[in-house]
């Protein structure tokens, strides 16, 4: 209950997630707190907040039922069936559109699969943060405490609505986009490069001079598709709009490989089936070839 309390942010959200009264959860916080000895919520009349002790336990609490929820899927795999609750991370607009409908299903074709499906861009850490799975977008990094599976590469493409494009025209080569309102994606350090074939065909990164920048792909999408100018974006994005016409490729409308996509889990002997099917649903529709590329001509 104190776990459920912390994360939905309220006793209220916790007993409705819980199917139990309001005054149970409080009442069960309250007798936790004084068998511990401290104070582990700080309770206002808007939200709930962890003491630093607090904070510690909840960690230590979200790691003992991440092991017991392991230990119920190792017992489920003895009888290999998908069961337990599988807690995955996504990235927002990736996920949405590309892995939550795989996810879904299998939690149709598995009854007793429970999902919690948790979207985020940033890093998350699988082993402080007790989850099963992530799917990331780049460099997966390097630690001997997680398995990964490469479902792909983004391709990235440099595209434009027909009505810019009319206006302002078509950039033919690397050096025209100087003249051009280029939309670029806000970074950490600020703009990204694009990826721009060199004097070879080679991938090259160029800096871009931008006229607008945003740190958030899908209103990037949308701002290219309003017109506002000239957008790098990745395929698995736009692909409806180029199917369409909505937006047009330009330089090299093959478009450049990018950052891999890879699904990361914690290195166990024994691999969960519910992790184990995860990995193969996104495998079998992501490769050879994933679903937003076009059919080779």
């Amino acid at each position: 209950m104190f776990v459920h309390a912390v994360d939905t942010g309220s006793f209220t959200a916790a007993a409705l997630r819980m199917g139990v009264t309001k005054s149970a959860i409080g009442k069960s916080v309250a007798t936790l707190e004084q068998r511990l000895g401290v104070r582990l919520l700080e309770r206002t009349t808007r939200r709930l907040a962890l003491t630093g002790e607090g904070a510690d336990f909840y960690q230590s609490c979200v790691r003992v039922l991440a092991e017991l929820d392991e230990a119920e899927s190792r017992a489920a795999s003895r009888q290999r069936e998908v069961a337990g609750t599988l807690r995955i991370s996504l990235p927002v607009s990736f996920g949405r559109r590309w892995v939550m409908p795989q996810l879904l299903m299998l939690a149709r074709q598995h009854p007793r699969l429970h999902l919690e499906v948790g979207f985020t861009d940033r890093a998350v850490d699988l082993l402080e943060e007790g989850i099963d799975m992530v799917v990331r977008l780049g460099d997966p990094g390097n630690s001997a405490f997680l398995s990964a599976r490469c479902l792909g590469h983004q391709h990235v493409i440099t595209c434009a609505a027909p009505a810019y494009l009319a206006e302002h025209g078509s950039p033919t080569r690397p050096a025209d986009l100087a003249a051009h309102d280029c939309l670029a994606f806000g970074g950490a350090g600020g703009p990204l490069p694009w990826v721009v074939p060199g004097e070879r065909g080679e991938p090259t990164q160029l800096a871009i001079s931008a006229r607008h920048t945003i740190s958030d792909g899908e209103a990037l999408r949308t701002a290219a598709l309003d017109g506002l100018g000239l957008a790098q974006l990745p395929t698995w994005l736009v692909a409806d709009a180029l199917d369409s016409g909505a937006l047009i490729a330009v330089l090299a409308p093959q478009g450049a490989q990018g950052t891999p996509i890879h699904a990361m889990w914690p290195a166990t002997r024994d691999l969960a089936p519910k992790i184990r099917v995860t990995v193969d649903q996104l495998l079998a529709r992501f490769l050879p070839r994933p679903p937003w590329e076009p059919a080779p001509r």
